[in-house]
């Protein structure tokens, strides 16, 4: 059995240690022994053969009300301090140590791909030309407070200064200290927040994580890359390329959150060129300090006459003009006269002053110095620029419609909603190649088409620099894009944005590439692209619709023919992965992912979402930052230079055989059966998420309806914290036990070894499934049900979970599940004893809670401690949705 790493036991033990004291030495919270009480049971009840978890369940009914907050959250701040623990050892740089989790570096899979027959010119090339860009999203997993976030970092940085071989023992202590004195304000900072954040507030944090971890991260990933590429090739990375990009979601996700208006999109635009000029002052303050030389090339002389200190003239200059952007936008922000006199607008106003010290440096033999921080800060300039990100606005199809059929009704036109496709798109384009504006200035709008109109004007005000993709939701035909570009127009774009369609349900996956050629048969259209065209998949809702496996498999062929109906056109096809952080929402490893899609789908570019906690999973850390970039990037290169063969048509042949049945089996269990909505809604905690204030959008699309009104990330998160796992193996459970009646067990074997994406996907479901607990799940029934029929289908799924995961050891010739996963399997079991009693006690919570509203008498500690367990569970999977 794999123990976990030593120095990784080592800081666990010593922030559970930290912890302890800091709960005995709380003022009036004399609960220690009895957490640690609890912790016992929690252990020896696992190590008990019937899995009954007696012990456990009989210590925590006997706590009372008051008791309840402090163990609660005792088992949820050791959840996150075990995962800041596991989150700094695959950083850690002690001397001697081996991390569990290695990244490849950039050189080792650049010798590969030599040695695969790439030719240095080709790889310089594919690099030199590579567009990956991370888009970050509000959506609203990331259960733990800012507040308690950078305490956690700053725990982090703690842990570095242990790593040093050489601390004297006074060192030590005053670290150790440190430490003490972070747990302790966290242990009494409240861990939930009462308030929903706004969706300014959102994008206030993705600024954040831009300040304090990207912003350092990205021009030590670019010197790797840069020093790799020359080992490699002979040429390093050209001064002006970007090939890592930032976008982000945050106060631009209008679909379905009415909180999101052009209003709050104006103001996230104003404070990313806020915190741009706020940041680049910090560098040219650190430039201005170093250039103090005082030669310079004609060039510079040319601009700066006989100054003495020729670089720091320049330098100044460019300080002045950020000072007064940075003024130009807070007054912009605060709504006060803004005066936008020599402020720098365009991206060229900022790089252009950096780029003729670089060249006048290196002019005079100073190239040491011009490569310094000078040339971070030009990468900087390149990838943030004055717009800090990139934002992309996301509404929904019929939003679009809905405005187009206004102006066309206003001008005695007809009933645009009830034309065909082919009348819509005639209309569009006609008008689209007209010059003439469509809207009369004396239209008064309804109030939802004058906030779509609004947002567009919003939209054309920015630089391109500013913009990232105008997604559309809910996407199906060519009209729902030429209804933006349209609406873009009239609002007085200037300039081309990228308008990408995201086709999320199974119909509409299905029906993409026929959507995408009918749009590149029209001239115009392909004119407007210049050739390059980017589309979304959407993995959650077509999760949620059709069930993981089908899903899956829809995604890939959707790829596929994307991909090959952009190469008839002659269209470079740009890739949009709308992935969730959970396997359910089309999460998991992401080079893996990555390397596992379609051959020719990955072609040079990638545009992958990032959301909630996974952000600060892969990114809240510089050294975590450089490492994902490092992972990302090098699948992104091997996927377009060594892409995975073909499938054999025997392997297309079973997964459809596969997914017929696992979509069947999924609907008829989700849509179909009567008692399947009364279970999810009384056996999971989904009624309760409502209460965490995770984010600025709504749980669902609508106030009333089913499960198909639920949006992805809750209906993952139910699942989740009651270790169902649901969402991610139910179908799959069908379509492996019919394959193994069939015999096909041995055909699937060889998709595994010849099919990385068949591969992937199995991996995948191992990792989850792993994740689920009978125990929990049916102690969560037998305390929240009543209904004798409930309680049957609960008993029906996990029996069909238990069959599904016998299968997957067959299929995999395992004896337990996570044998290739030594780690990881460890983790969840040390992860046991303390996610156990919060299960526990949220079954119970849950109980009271419903039980003080039926009878108006709702408690506060009740309410408060059951929103810490969703908490701690979420901290405890390492996911929330």
């Amino acid at each position: 059995m794999t123990e976990l790493h030593p120095d990784l036991r080592e800081n666990v033990r010593l922030l559970g240690e930290l912890l302890g004291q800091s709960i005995r030495r709380s003022p009036g919270q004399d609960c220690f022994e009895l957490i640690e009480e609890i912790r016992a049971a929690a252990k020896s009840d696992r190590l008990q053969e019937d899995d009954s978890g007696q012990r456990l369940v009989s210590l925590l009914g006997k706590l009372g009300d008051d008791e309840l907050l402090p163990v609660t959250r005792a088992f949820n701040q050791f959840l996150n301090l075990a995962n800041l623990a596991e989150q700094y050892h695959g950083i850690r740089r002690k001397r001697g140590h081996q991390s569990d989790l290695v990244v490849e570096s950039l050189g080792d899979v650049f010798a590969r791909l030599k040695a695969g027959g790439v030719s240095p010119a080709e790889l310089h090339q594919k690099v030199a030309d590579l567009r990956l860009e991370f888009v970050l999203t509000a959506h609203p997993t990331e259960v733990a407070r800012r507040t308690l976030i950078m305490k956690y970092d700053e725990m982090s940085h703690c842990l570095g200064q242990l790593d040093h071989d050489d601390l004297l023992p006074a060192e030590r202590e005053e670290i150790v200290g440190r430490l003490f004195r972070l747990i302790t304000e966290a242990w009494h900072t409240d861990e939930i927040r009462h308030e929903r954040p706004t969706a300014v507030d959102e994008a206030k944090w993705g600024f954040a994580v831009i300040e304090h971890s990207l912003w350092h991260a990205l021009p030590q990933f670019l010197r790797s890359l840069d020093a790799s590429l020359m080992d490699a090739t002979g040429n390093g990375l050209p001064m002006q390329v970007s090939p890592i990009r930032i976008a982000s979601w945050m106060g631009g996700d209008r679909d379905g959150n009415p909180n999101v208006t052009h209003d709050v999109t104006r103001q996230v635009f104003l404070l990313g060129r806020w915190m741009a000029a706020d940041l680049f002052l910090r560098d040219i303050k650190m430039l201005r300090a170093e250039l103090s030389m005082w030669q310079a090339s004609d060039e510079l002389k040319g601009v700066v006459g006989d100054a003495r200190e020729p670089y720091r003239e320049v330098l100044g200059g460019l300080r002045e003009r950020l000072i007064k952007t940075r003024d130009w936008a807070e007054a912009c922000i605060n709504d006060e006269p803004a005066d936008a006199t020599g402020i720098l607008f365009e991206n060229e106003d900022l790089t252009a002053p950096l780029e003729l010290c670089y060249r006048s440096l290196v002019a005079c033999g100073l190239d040491s110095i011009a490569d310094g921080p000078l040339l971070d800060t030009i990468r900087r300039a390149h990838t943030f620029g004055l717009p800090l990100i990139r934002l992309d606005i996301r509404q929904e199809a019929s939003r679009h419609a809905e405005a187009v059929a206004e102006m066309v009704s206003y001008l005695g036109l007809g009933d645009y909603l009830s034309w065909s496709e082919e009348q819509r798109q005639a209309f569009l384009v006609e008008e689209l190649q007209g010059r003439r504006p469509l809207v009369p200035r004396s239209w008064e709008p309804s109030d939802n088409v004058r906030e779509v109109l609004a947002t567009c004007e919003v939209v054309a005000g920015q630089t391109p620099q500013a913009l990232g993709s105008y997604v559309i939701s809910m996407a199906s035909k060519p009209s729902d894009v030429l209804n933006v570009i349209l609406l873009l127009r009239e609002a007085g774009m200037r300039h081309p944005m990228r308008v990408v369609p995201l086709f999320e349900t199974l119909d509409d996956l299905r029906g993409a590439p026929e959507s995408m050629e009918a749009l590149y048969q029209v001239d115009w259209y392909r004119q407007y692209t210049q050739g390059r065209q980017e589309v979304m998949i959407g993995y959650s809702d077509s999760s949620k619709d059709a069930g993981q496996l089908m899903a899956a498999w829809a995604q890939y062929q959707a790829q596929e023919k994307l991909t090959e109906v952009a190469s008839q056109y002659g269209v470079h096809l740009t890739l949009f992965h709308g992935r969730g952080g959970t396997v359910g929402r089309g999460g998991g490893p992401a080079n893996r992912a990555i390397l596992s899609q379609p051959p020719g789908s990955v072609n040079g570019s990638f545009r992958i979402t990032e959301q909630g906690e996974m952000i600060r999973f892969k990114f809240g850390l510089p050294e975590l930052a450089v490492q994902s970039l490092t992972l990302y990037t090098t699948a992104v290169v091997e996927a377009t230079l060594a892409p995975p063969r073909q499938p054999e048509p025997g392997w297309r042949e079973t997964m459809d055989w596969l997914t017929e049945r696992s979509l069947k089996s999924y609907r008829e269990v989700v849509r179909e059966h009567p008692d399947f909505v009364p279970y999810f809604r009384q056996v999971t905690p989904e009624q309760a998420l409502g209460k965490l204030a995770l984010g600025s959008r709504p749980a669902r699309r609508k106030a009333t309806g089913g499960v198909e009104s639920l949006r992805a990330i809750p209906w993952i998160f139910a699942w989740t914290q009651m270790r169902l796992m649901l969402p991610s193996w139910l179908g799959s459970d069908v379509a492996l036990e019919e394959a193994a009646q069939e015999k096909k067990l041995p055909q699937l074997r060889e998709m595994m070894r010849g099919w990385p994406f068949f591969r992937t996907y199995i991996d995948m479901l191992e990792m989850v499934v792993a994740k689920a607990d009978f125990r929990i799940a049916s102690y969560y029934e037998k305390t929240l049900l009543d209904d004798p029929q409930l309680k049957e289908l609960g008993a029906d799924l996990r029996s069909r979970l238990q069959q599904c995961i016998q299968r997957l050891l067959e299929l995999k010739q395992q004896s337990e599940l996570l044998e290739a996963e030594p780690v990881f399997a460890h983790s969840m079991r040390v992860r046991n004893p303390y996610t156990d009693p919060l299960h526990y006690l949220q079954a119970e919570l849950l109980r009271r809670s419903r039980q003080g509203e039926e009878q108006g008498e709702v408690s506060e500690l009740v309410e408060r401690a059951l929103k810490v367990t969703m908490a701690g569970i979420s901290a405890g999977m390492r996911n929330t949705g």
